[in-house]
């Protein structure tokens, strides 16, 4: 619990990036869905972008941003600061540092989304996510998922300078995949089949579903499931303290 105080305290001294993490999606959300036609246009099936697409893409995209740029940049910078070293040589293992950024930056995902939903709900008379139970199942396994891609990409990145960048490397072709720019449900099929085993392909809709009151389909948990497993492995076997 003192580290967690710690480590929070150091977060909030970096303010304007935590704010620019949290609003950068509200701030899309709103842009977005006033300022292009259609998006508050109801489709055949009744619903419009700013219901279930909008919120559901800019919920990954605040992940995305905490997964790859600000788990790599904190982490690869205390290695590279010998803070991880350090901490090896006490009682507290370095691995409860991981799991405090891991909570925190959980915290911040959180608090991104309940911003969403409440200005999606001000602005455009959005309801919230209707199938709660489903959406909270996959909010969390989408969110670990994330985050250990995140430890992934801290493990590779030789120092704080060069996270940013591979962060990014990896951040924008899969906010592509997930339907940021093209909705999956346009996207030729030979996309959509990349975008399904993309991890944050079927994390979107998985949200999209839950958001529009439907159960996640149990093909788009098990592939983020397995992304969970496959990424906490690999940073398990690649991350160093120092």
């Amino acid at each position: 619990m003192k580290m967690l105080l710690m480590e929070t305290k150091l977060h909030l001294r970096e303010w304007p990036f935590m704010i620019f993490t949290i609003a950068l999606p509200v701030g899309l959300l709103v842009a977005l869905g006033l300022g292009i036609p259609g998006m508050t246009e109801r489709g055949e099936s009744g619903e419009r972008f700013v219901d279930t697409q909008m919120p559901s893409m800019m919920t990954v995209l605040a992940l995305m941003t905490l997964a790859c740029s600000v788990v790599p940049g904190v982490l690869t910078t205390y290695r590279e600061q010998g803070v991880l070293r350090r901490l090896s040589t006490t009682p507290v293992h370095p691995g409860k540092l991981l799991a405090t950024q891991l909570v925190i930056n959980l915290a911040v995902g959180t608090l991104s989304t309940i911003l969403l939903i409440v200005t999606g709900a001000l602005v455009f008379g959005s309801s919230a996510p209707r199938q709660w139970a489903g959406f909270v199942l996959v909010f969390l396994l989408g969110t670990a998922t994330l985050l250990a891609m995140g430890l992934v990409i801290a493990a590779v990145s030789p120092n704080g300078k060069v996270a940013p960048g591979i962060g990014s490397a990896v951040m924008f072709p899969l906010l592509f995949l997930a339907g940021l720019w093209v909705p999956r449900d346009v996207m030729p099929d030979a996309l959509r089949t990349v975008s399904d085993y993309s991890v944050v392909g079927p994390f979107a809709q998985a949200l999209k579903d839950t958001w529009a009151g439907h159960a996640p389909q149990t093909a788009h948990l098990v592939v983020v499931a397995v992304g969970l497993v496959i990424f906490s492995g690999l940073a398990v076997r690649l991350f160093r303290w120092e």
